[in-house]
């Protein structure tokens, strides 16, 4: 169907039928999408109709038993699905103002689960009037377009926006389980060749991931006695700081590297920040503590701009922040120059 006239329209589309275009786009089926709106499938024919009349051309292609979308429909479905998370966004903001006081968190599953939970009780303590909702994933949320209030975030500071602030930076330390570092004693680079080494299985085909690994750790204190307090020279099993382990173990997630060294199946190169709470309590021991490396990547809170005047994200904001200068101090994190302007 293509609709003609000899003069363009110029007035603007009412946006009521966009949801049921919007449906129709994402099932490619008026029946589905009219049983997603609780319609008639012959209403939601007549909103789709009416929105084709006045955007003046076809926006689907009705065959006998399938349903196709015209790159006119395209265009409008990519504005259309944009507009609607946007509005259903504000409509869930001012729903959460006028009800429940709540905060709601993006960040990435290993940094929930191995900083921020441990952490939530004694916020939710002294706010019990306040509900938490984490999102746990890593693909980047947008704030200006999502419902959260506020991401934490895993980056190199020239990536993230001046608005951002620093929680604490980070460094690689190599750690294991106690009882496993009583059959396989380390003390020096050499003794590690003994035990299995654990690290991040997609480090080496991410950029800047790849200071996760053990051979960066390696270019650093893989030359001989650099890391060994007795001074000794020997050079068994490392040659050009390539270390034979007895094994190699990888994982994708931070908390499944830290699960691997605490069951004692091996020597992970862990995240110090991610790691103090374990160091502290002894579950985890750092046998080579001035052997730590400095990584470029930093920790980081972004808020967002409709959220930063809500009492409970500024209490949540306030909390958090005490939470990452104790972390700091827990690892004796220096910040960078470059960042100390954006600490807390």
């Amino acid at each position: 169907m293509q609709l003609t006239s000899s003069h363009p329209r110029t007035r603007p589309i009412a946006a009521g039928h966009l949801r049921a275009f919007e449906a129709v786009a994402r099932h490619l089926n008026f029946r589905a999408a009219a049983e997603e709106l609780a319609l008639t499938q012959s209403a939601v024919s007549r909103q789709i109709q009416a929105l084709e009349d006045e955007v003046g051309t076809a926006l689907f292609l009705r065959h006998t038993r399938a349903v196709e979308i015209t790159s006119a429909g395209s265009q409008l479905l990519r504005a259309a699905s944009m507009a609607l998370e946007r509005v259903d966004a504000a409509v869930r903001q001012i729903r959460q103002s006028a009800g429940r006081k709540s905060v709601a968190i993006t960040t990435w599953a290993s940094f929930a689960s191995m900083w921020l939970i441990p952490r939530l009780e004694a916020f939710q303590r002294d706010h019990p009037d306040i509900d938490i909702r984490i999102d746990a994933t890593d693909n980047a949320v947008d704030l200006a377009t999502s419902d959260v209030d506020l991401a934490l975030r895993y980056a190199v500071p020239q990536s993230m926006p001046a608005s951002a602030q620093r929680l604490f930076g980070e460094q690689l330390t190599p750690v294991a389980s106690p009882w496993l570092l009583k059959s396989h004693p380390i003390h020096s680079v050499e003794d590690l060749a003994r035990c299995a080494l654990i690290e991040a299985g997609d480090a080496h085909r991410t950029r800047h991931l790849e200071w996760l690994t053990w051979q960066r750790w390696l270019d650093t204190f893989g030359t001989p006695a650099a890391v060994s307090p007795s001074g000794k020279r020997a050079r068994k099993n490392l040659e050009h700081n390539k270390l034979t382990p007895q094994r190699w173990m990888y994982f994708n997630y931070a908390n499944q590297i830290v699960q691997a060294a605490l069951t004692g199946q091996g020597v992970a190169l862990a995240r110090l920040p991610l790691v103090a709470e374990s160091l502290a309590s002894g579950a985890l021991v750092e046998p080579l503590p001035h052997a730590r490396l400095d990584s470029p990547l930093a920790y980081w809170l972004m808020v967002a701009p409709r959220s930063l005047q809500r009492p409970e994200v500024k209490a949540f904001c306030d909390w958090l922040l005490e939470q990452a200068a104790e972390t700091r101090q827990a690892i004796g994190d220096v910040p960078d120059p470059d960042t100390v302007d954006q600490m807390d």
